[in-house]
């Protein structure tokens, strides 16, 4: 193989795959370890903001305190999606 290859050696099965919608190369840069740590962070952090927001609400805590909850939700939001997402 030739470093400016036009082409694949590699048969099919062994492929990098393609995104369909973008036609991008999707690439795992993370473990399936790390992938399950980052869901179940990113559901506990999301049940603990739900819990939080519980409280606030059943308390009559004035309502601008729960915009201090947006990036406790962001959070669990971004672990869900790069356990989804593979990155």
């Amino acid at each position: 193989m030739t470093l400016f290859a036009l082409h694949s050696t590699q048969p099919a099965s062994e492929q990098t795959p393609v995104d369909g919608a973008t036609g991008q190369v999707c690439i795992e840069n993370i473990s399936p370890i790390e992938r399950r740590r980052r869901l179940i962070g990113g559901i506990v952090t999301f049940m603990l903001a739900l819990g939080i927001l519980g409280v606030l609400v059943a308390t009559g805590v004035d309502r601008w305190w729960r915009l201090g909850l947006f990036p406790v939700f962001w959070g669990a939001t971004v672990g869900y999606f790069q356990a989804r997402d593979k990155t």
